[in-house]
C-alpha cells in the first residue's frame, strides 16, 4: 500500500446524504476502507438523513451538515444543493487538523487534495431535457445559458480550490476537459463485490431487469415499453413518475418501486439480462453491479458504461433504440452463451475497492510528498 502514515484524519465532502447510491457512493465506500485502515474519518455534506446518521455513526464515521436545512425540491436534494451552490458558493473553509481531504460534491468548494468530479449538471439536464416535466423544461430552457456560465464558473473555482482533479471516467473527463479544466487523471468508482455478487448458482433467468431514475436520467421509457410489448417479461425498479403510467398496466412489466440492495442483488442474480437505457451517465454502477452478480448488461456504446461493459463478451453495447429493441427481443427469444456469466464477474473485479483503493492510496502518497 505504499507508506502512508498509520492513522490520519480524512475528510470526505459530499452530495447530500439521503441515500448510499448514486454518486454518494465512492467516497462511502472509500471512507470505510480507509477506517478499516485505521484512519479517522469525518464525512462532511449539505445534509443527511437519520437512517444515514445512524448508519455511519454505526460505523464510527462522524457527519457534519454545512447546508441549510430547507427544502424547495425535497424529491432532488442534489439538483437543490447544486442550485443554491451556483447562486451562493457554500464554501468550507476550514479544514485545519485534516491530513488529506477529498471532494466528490457538486455543491460543497472547498480547499481539497482532490476533487473527485462526476459529472456536470448542466450536461445532465440537456441529454435529460424530453423526460423532464413541461413546467421545469420552460424553466430550464430560459435559464439554461445562465446555469451553464455559473457552473462553468463555480467548477473552475473548485478546480483552483483542489490540487488534483480526478474524474470517474474518460467520458466525464471529456465533460471538463471541454470547459478548458486540467483533470489529472480517471479513477472509476469502486464497487464492493463481497455484497454484489451471484446469489445462486442456478439463475432463473426468466425476466428482464431495468432501472428508471429520477426523470428518466436513466431508463427510457419507449424503449422499455416496445420491449415489453414484443413479449419480454419485465421487472423493473427505481423511482416513479408520471411518464410512468403503462407501467401499472403492462401485463409484461412488474414495477417493483425502489428496493433494498439485498433484494437487488436477487433480482441482479436471477435476471436473463440487464437491460440499461439511459438519457445521461457519467459512469453508471448499475451495469457494474449486474456483472458483479453474474449478469450480463445490454447498453447503448456511449458515455459510461460503454467503458465498463465489453462488447458481447459481458454484455452487448448498441447504437440506438431501435438495436436495443431488436437485441432484447432476440436473447430472451434465444438466449446466449452461458460462459458469458462468468465472464460478467470477472470484468467486474477489476472495480473492487480493494483494487480501486491502491490508487486513492497512491494519490494521498503524492499529496504527502509535496507537502
Amino acid at each position: 500500500m505504499g507508506k502512508m502514515k498509520s492513522k490520519m484524519n480524512i475528510c470526505f465532502i459530499t452530495d447530500p446524504l439521503v441515500t448510499t447510491a448514486g454518486a454518494v457512493r465512492p467516497p462511502i465506500l472509500l471512507a470505510r476502507e480507509f477506517h478499516r485502515m485505521g484512519h479517522n474519518i469525518i464525512m462532511v455534506t449539505p445534509h443527511f438523513n437519520e437512517g444515514i446518521k445512524k448508519q455511519m455513526y454505526g460505523e464510527n464515521i462522524r457527519l457534519l451538515a454545512v447546508g441549510p436545512k430547507s427544502s424547495f425540491f425535497p424529491d432532488l436534494p442534489t439538483f437543490e444543493a447544486w442550485a443554491k451552490c451556483l447562486i451562493r458558493h457554500n464554501i468550507v473553509e476550514d479544514v485545519s487538523g485534516i491530513d488529506f481531504v477529498v471532494n466528490a460534491s457538486s455543491s460543497i468548494i472547498a480547499p481539497s487534495h482532490v476533487y473527485y468530479a462526476q459529472g456536470l449538471m448542466t450536461e445532465a439536464l440537456d441529454d435529460m431535457l424530453s423526460s423532464i416535466p413541461l413546467y421545469y423544461r420552460l424553466a430550464y430552457f430560459f435559464s439554461r445559458p445562465m446555469l451553464r456560465f455559473l457552473e462553468g464558473k463555480m467548477v473552475n473555482v473548485i478546480r483552483r480550490f483542489s490540487r488534483f482533479f480526478i474524474a470517474n471516467s474518460y467520458f466525464c473527463a471529456s465533460m471538463y476537459r471541454r470547459l478548458r479544466l486540467k483533470v489529472d487523471g480517471v479513477i472509476n468508482p469502486p464497487l464492493d463485490s463481497s455484497f454484489f455478487k451471484p446469489s445462486t448458482p442456478k439463475p432463473a433467468q426468466n425476466y428482464v431487469l431495468t432501472y428508471f431514475g429520477v426523470y428518466g436520467k436513466e431508463g427510457v421509457y419507449r424503449v422499455v415499453k416496445a420491449i415489453a410489448d414484443a413479449g419480454v417479461s419485465v421487472k423493473a425498479f427505481g423511482f416513479a413518475s408520471s411518464h410512468m403510467n403503462f407501467l401499472n398496466k403492462h401485463p409484461n412489466i412488474e414495477f417493483l418501486g425502489r428496493v433494498t440492495d439485498e433484494h437487488l442483488v436477487e433480482l441482479y442474480s436471477n435476471a436473463l439480462f440487464t437491460l440499461f437505457s439511459f438519457n445521461h451517465e457519467p459512469f453508471g454502477y448499475i451495469p457494474l453491479e449486474s456483472m458483479a452478480c453474474g449478469t450480463p448488461v445490454l447498453t447503448y456504446n456511449k458515455q459510461g458504461p460503454s467503458e465498463t461493459v465489453v462488447h458481447n463478451e459481458t454484455g452487448w453495447l448498441v447504437n440506438g433504440d431501435h438495436q436495443m429493441v431488436v437485441l432484447a427481443v432476440k436473447l430472451w427469444k434465444k438466449g446466449y452463451d452461458g460462459a458469458i456469466r462468468r465472464k460478467c464477474r470477472e470484468r467486474a473485479l477489476d472495480f473492487d475497492i480493494k483494487e480501486i483503493f491502491t490508487q486513492w492510496v497512491k494519490i494521498l502518497n503524492l499529496c504527502e510528498g509535496e507537502d
